[in-house]
């Protein structure tokens, strides 16, 4: 088996046993279950009704409806581009992420710490380990970056990591997860992600497509590539934070002093769904000859 077929697959044997350590930390480590509700505390303060509209909207787009449309839309590109590999990639990636969340959810249920919201009390569902919604974004995002030309992989990874990353705050600040689910669902998506890779890569050694599975471009996608789009969006980010800083100085600055896990959390999410966008479009692009990753004999971009 060619190294980097072998490399994905023990990849994601790695992803499942993190996955696992999670999973234990989240339920049975005392520190990690005060964090993970004080991360979650601080999004659910956010609650205003004008936020609520938006949040509403933003986490509904994967619900199933909206998201097998929106998952039509990379298996399209990839059939177009003529790679049908890439299509039932996608597909496996999309249906195994999100059918492995649903089983574990009821499998792994267990009660979650209580919270006073708004004076109320709430509850989360003790089945909602790791979150679907999370599972379903970043499959999405993946398969985006799957189904795109080299060249494009780092802009889409980036784009896509920023609607993974709003589903998932918006979802937190309507409190229907805590936070350790989504990581947990950003982690079985990559599972699925390095295995859908792992055959890729594979089947492309053992009957040859003659474009690869990842390098259609002239050079493989470098490393400052793939953070110069993450940059841009850290960038952006940062400004807009910045502008609702100067126009409401003590405000936020108040919510954030009081609110230092939620403000540590929200980075860790962020930071995660960017790392495993670029870490897809990097891995599933950088390569030796032979057309597999690299530029081999009839690569030419599409």
């Amino acid at each position: 088996m060619r190294a980097r077929a072998l490399m994905a697959f023990r990849a994601a044997g790695g992803g499942a046993v993190a996955l696992a350590v999670l999973w234990f930390a989240t339920f049975h480590i005392g520190v990690v279950r005060h964090v993970d509700r004080s991360i979650l505390i601080g999004f659910a303060d956010l609650h205003r009704p004008r936020v609520d509209t938006v949040t509403n909207f933003v986490a509904g787009l994967c619900n199933p409806r909206p998201y097998l449309l929106l998952v039509a839309v990379p298996v399209i590109v990839a059939v177009l581009r003529r790679r049908p590999r890439h299509a039932a990639g996608i597909l496996a990636i999309v249906l195994g992420a999100n059918l492995t969340t649903q089983i574990l959810k009821p499998l792994l249920a267990a009660p979650r710490p209580h919270l006073i919201v708004d004076g109320f009390p709430l509850t989360i569902n003790a089945a909602s380990w790791p979150s679907g919604h999370a599972t379903a974004a970043m499959a999405l995002c993946l398969s985006a970056v799957l189904a795109a030309p080299s060249r494009w992989r780092p802009r889409v990874g980036a784009l896509m990591a920023v609607f993974a990353i709003a589903v998932c705050y918006s979802f937190l600040e309507l409190t229907w997860h805590f936070p350790s689910d989504v990581l947990g669902g950003f982690m079985v998506a990559s599972i699925w992600g390095l295995a859908g890779a792992g055959v890729l890569f594979w089947a492309e050694e053992r009957w040859p497509s003659g474009h690869g599975v990842g390098g259609e471009g002239r050079e493989p996608v470098s490393i400052a590539s793939v953070l110069r789009p993450a940059g841009g969006v850290v960038a952006a980010c940062g400004a807009v934070v910045a502008g609702v800083a100067l126009a409401r100085p003590h405000a936020v600055i108040g919510y954030a002093s009081g609110h230092s896990a939620f403000v540590l959390g929200a980075l860790a999410i962020a930071v995660s769904g960017l790392a495993i966008a670029g870490g897809a479009s990097l891995a599933l692009t950088r390569g030796g000859p032979g057309g597999v990753g690299g530029s081999g004999p009839g690569g030419g971009q599409r």
